[in-house]
């Protein structure tokens, strides 16, 4: 069952100092410059977006040594006003995640962890209303998703990723409302799909232009389903479901491989 459309709070970061100088994923092209001007307008009608649908957003200063900060999602996981930090699986990222580990305890949240194990934040951990979806294969560790279980509580369930293209979960699935989803089946093992088959046999497929566009790297507040104007086939099945689609361009973020759900974090009360 779908949950109905509530204010969100969310966690953005800025793409002050985003440029793509080295390779740490396959859409990340050093040869190929980014615009940064277009990829801080673009950022910036995300954020007033979402500002206009009635959700508050809270913003990280950037840093010039992290070119990747933009990608806010990957810094954390929050549920239930708790946080599970990240560890990042590559070096260029790694000092990320105590800027975000400083921010949180800065606005006064009480339960910050320093994880032991590699995990990306949203990046690989997405939340429904039963279960923690959890991804493994290219960046987090198996072992993040016990330390997850237990700091949270809730159940998680492991999902392996196969296709380097889609290296985190959220490139791969979207969580709507409630319990429902929508994702791309060939970005998983076959046992994972089997399982995402039983626990979601309703979910929205993903056709593969749709994928390629990183169109399930979407944000739902239970209504409103913001995601890439590059992926138009997942509009209809939205609708049909009850959902609002809202196109954006985060073209010039793609270079890094990240748009709208990697920007975006959400910060669940």
């Amino acid at each position: 069952m779908r949950s109905a459309f509530t204010s969100r709070r969310y966690l953005m970061c800025p793409p002050t100092y985003f440029r793509v100088t080295y390779s740490i994923n396959p859409w990340m092209d050093p040869s190929k410059p980014v615009d940064l001007p277009l990829a801080l307008a673009q950022w910036e009608e995300l954020r007033d977006r979402y500002r206009a649908l009635g959700h508050s957003v809270e913003v990280l200063a950037p840093r010039p040594d992290l070119p990747d900060m933009v990608f806010a999602a990957n810094g954390a996981t929050v549920v239930d006003g708790r946080v599970l930090g990240a560890r990042f699986a590559h070096p260029q990222r790694a000092d990320e995640a105590a800027v975000h580990r400083e921010w949180f305890r800065d606005q006064g949240f009480a339960e910050v962890l320093e994880p032991v194990h590699i995990n990306e934040g949203e990046g690989d951990f997405a939340v429904t209303d039963s279960w923690l979806l959890a991804g493994r294969g290219f960046r987090s560790s198996p072992l993040s998703h016990p330390e997850a279980q237990e700091f949270f509580g809730r159940p998680v369930i492991g999902l392996d990723l196969v296709d380097p293209r889609y290296y985190h979960l959220d490139t791969a699935l979207s969580v709507l409302g409630g319990d429902e989803v929508m994702y791309y089946p060939p970005a998983f093992s076959p046992g994972s799909r089997a399982v995402l088959a039983r626990l979601f046999p309703d979910a929205i497929i993903a056709e593969d232009p749709d994928a390629a566009a990183l169109g399930l790297n979407a944000v739902c507040d239970g209504h409103h389903v913001l995601l890439p104007q590059g992926a138009p086939g997942l509009f209809e099945p939205l609708r049909e479901r009850g959902y609002e689609p809202i196109a954006m361009d985060l073209s010039e973020l793609l270079k890094g491989g990240g748009s709208v759900k990697c920007c975006t974090m959400e910060l669940r009360p």
